[in-house]
């Protein structure tokens, strides 16, 4: 369980993302594409009716033991949740509404934020935008590891601990890479997630928070789920940033593994990504992609030329904001 990781350094590239070539090409090609943009009717409905599952999940578990509480926020709750906070991905794509109803989405990404426990859909929004424009981006993408954890999660013993804290990772390296302002939105999430949660421990005390907040946390860790955070942009084969995944587990994360279909398209809703996979079969069917968000995990950790420093990283221009 010692041996290091070789690499000392991130994949360093002086070429842009392939995304956007990519895309033009599609379009040029196959401009029926275009009709799978706009709003997922259905998603409303599907979110609305996860967040009342695990509100009634909430009641439930109310006087079980505490072992319990932490089996069931694992195995189920935590499933729910970290599926909920795929849905607001999407929805941070304006696919709930549409674009022309901008805040509808924003407001109901902090409905879908309420089970997670802890206020993140609007932060989420504003650092996400800027993954897909500056994808690998050097102090632009919060998404690329800092050079701390690729320097001391370099053994398979260290990896699976940054696994196990990735949550944290996540919350917490916006705030040293790439600290933004506070924004009104972030102000209302919180006022109406903490409400929520006082709420619940108001009628049902603080073994329901715990199912929330644990679940969330332990499923965005060491979970199969969590397999898609590694699965989507480390550098598994040199050359390739990105890399879809086409199993089960898309029918629990709003088809999340399509992920070069997505960062081709992000204004097309996960439940029809496979249609651009379909029409475009050209341009992904050569293209390498995972068969396993759990085989992805095992990768990471036992795989010596694998750590938080395989990820592709570039300088980016910061693009003119209208």
């Amino acid at each position: 369980m010692g041996n290091r990781v070789a690499r000392g350094d991130f994949e360093w590239v002086y070429t842009e993302q392939p995304h956007t070539q990519r895309r033009k090409e599609i379009l040029a090609k196959y401009p029926e594409i275009k009709t799978l943009m706009g709003p997922d009717p259905h998603l409303k409905w599907i979110v609305s009716g996860m967040v009342f599952t695990q509100f009634l999940a909430c009641y439930l578990v109310k006087n079980l033991s505490w072992k319990w509480i932490f089996f069931w926020a694992y195995a189920f709750g935590g499933c729910i949740n970290h599926s909920l906070t795929l849905a607001i991905h999407d929805i941070s794509h304006n696919v709930a509404f549409g674009n022309k109803q901008a805040k509808w989405n924003r407001w109901f990404a902090i409905f879908a934020n309420l089970p997670v426990g802890i206020p993140y859909s609007a932060s989420f929004k504003k650092y996400h935008i800027d993954h897909h424009r500056y994808l690998g981006g050097d102090s632009l993408d919060v998404d690329i590891p800092t050079d701390f954890e690729g320097w001391f999660f370099c053994t398979p013993l260290r990896k699976l601990l940054w696994l196990f804290l990735q949550p944290f990772f996540y919350s917490l390296r916006p705030l040293y890479v790439n600290p933004k302002a506070i924004t009104r939105m972030e102000i209302f999430n919180a006022i109406v997630q903490f409400s929520v949660d006082l709420t619940i421990y108001y009628l049902w005390g603080l073994k329901p928070i715990i199912y929330l907040i644990a679940g969330t946390i332990l499923c965005m860790g060491l979970h199969p789920i969590s397999g898609h955070f590694i699965a989507e942009h480390y550098m598994f084969l040199k050359g390739y940033e990105t890399y879809s995944y086409y199993g089960p587990l898309n029918w629990l994360t709003f088809n999340v593994g399509y992920h070069m279909e997505h960062h081709d398209f992000p204004s097309i809703p996960g439940c029809k990504l496979p249609m651009v996979k379909k029409i475009a079969a050209e341009y992904y069917d050569n293209l390498p992609y995972h068969q396993s968000w759990i085989r992805v995990l095992w990768d990471f950790v036992f795989d010596d030329s694998i750590s938080p420093y395989s990820r592709v990283k570039r300088k980016c221009k910061l693009a003119k904001e209208n």
